[in-house]
């Protein structure tokens, strides 16, 4: 069916409806998020990762209640929004939140109200792309303190988690077959996508072990490929990827708590868990590089400064530590893709010879000359191998009649 407030926003181009999906988790949101519809979401210093899954679902807006640059450094998901054409209504408040999914709005110079009732929802700020310049330039003056609290926090990290980092303490017993092997770790993150389809090469001709982390296993499954590892919270990971025969590690919280565990419980899993401070996708990295493996490479993880602040959160000093213990071992998947080519085995090279060999033949064959070359050359090779059978004592060859 077509959508009315569609036609209304083709003739003004200021305002624009459809019906609402809310979610305070972006996440969550982008899973059941339909193109024309207006997503609400709740997020404070919305990352660049969020801003590219909305962007992939086109909704016609989208509604965050909270400041979508908080000013503490500058994130990357509100230009994002901006340059996909995308509207973007900032800082509406806990009002907004309070539509149920479904309900009919009518967006408006900032303005939300019911699409039935015309009861005004809320109200908040339209980014532009020179607002969101403008913000961006505000918030560099930030980064210092950011880096200051990341620093505390990487120290607190490493203070926790020492024996773990230094000495692989706690660390799960996995079944998968990892040592000597290319392992490739792969989240839902940058460029995520586009980096695994410029893999496939790589993929096919070296086998790695791949582990999915959460939502990640999915995109290795849509790739056409199998994960054989799980690693994550499982908060984003589908049944059919938790379910389609890979080892499975549940991450849980160091106090016990691993929200994901029930879940997996109920589809009957096998499954082990690992309590860990970091994020999901340290502790795949920490697991192939404790198991063995020859090379980690990372596809769609946090590898700068600025994407360890964009995930916004502090957790992500994690990252930076466990990248220093893995050390050399660790690729990133752009590194790969750009330097590897596929290599040509001699096998492929014989191929090549006998296909031209035959081509060759048959042009022979085709031309009065080429025959008269061929019957002379098969006059030869009669004599010669007439010439050996005597040195060996044999009859020479009857000719055919």
């Amino acid at each position: 069916m077509r959508n009315p407030f569609r036609r209304q926003a083709a003739s003004d181009p200021d305002r624009l409806g459809g019906p609402v999906r809310v979610d305070a988790r972006t996440k969550k949101l982008t899973k059941r998020l339909q193109p024309g519809d207006i997503a609400v979401i709740d997020h404070t210093d919305l990352d660049r990762v969020a801003a590219e899954a909305l962007v992939e679902c086109k909704p016609a807006a989208v509604l965050n209640a909270a400041p979508s640059v908080s000013g503490r450094y500058p994130n990357l998901g509100p230009g994002i929004l901006v340059e996909a054409g995308i509207p973007l209504v900032d800082d509406l408040g806990p009002d907004i939140m309070r539509l149920r999914e479904g309900q009919r709005v009518v967006v408006e110079s900032g303005v939300v109200a019911l699409k039935d009732k015309g009861t005004v929802v809320a109200e908040g700020t339209v980014q532009t792309r020179e607002s969101v310049e403008a913000s961006m330039e505000e918030a560099k003056a930030g980064l210092a303190v950011q880096l200051e609290a990341f620093a505390a926090n990487t120290m607190e990290y490493m203070r926790k988690e020492r024996d773990l980092l230094l000495n692989s303490v706690g660390m799960p017993d996995i079944t998968t077959d990892i040592n000597g092997r290319h392992v490739l770790v792969v989240v839902r993150g940058y460029s995520y996508k586009e980096d695994l389809q410029a893999l496939k090469p790589y993929i096919r001709e070296y086998k790695p072990v791949i582990i999915g982390v959460d939502g990640g296993a999915d995109a290795v499954l849509e790739a056409g490929f199998k994960p054989a590892m799980i690693v994550g919270d499982m908060d984003s990971v589908s049944d059919k990827a938790l379910t389609c025969g890979a080892e499975i590690i549940v991450h849980a919280y160091r106090d016990g708590r691993a929200p994901g565990l029930s879940r997996v419980e109920d589809l009957g899993v096998e499954h082990s868990v690992f309590a860990a401070t970091g994020t999901s996708e340290d502790i795949a990295m920490l697991i192939a590089d404790e198991a063995g493996a020859e090379i980690i490479v990372a596809l769609g993880t946090h590898a700068t400064l600025l994407e360890f602040l964009d995930k916004g959160r502090a957790g992500m000093s994690s990252t930076f530590l466990t990248r220093l213990k893995v050390g050399g071992r660790l690729i990133d998947a752009k590194g790969v893709s750009r330097l590897y080519r596929t290599r040509i085995s001699g096998w492929h090279l014989v191929m090549l010879a006998l296909a031209g060999l035959v081509a060759l033949v048959v042009a022979l064959m085709a031309t009065p000359a080429g025959q008269t070359f061929l019957g002379l050359s098969g006059a030869v090779w009669d004599d010669l191998i007439d010439f050996f059978r005597s040195l060996v004592g044999l009859s020479p060859s009857t000719p055919n009649v």
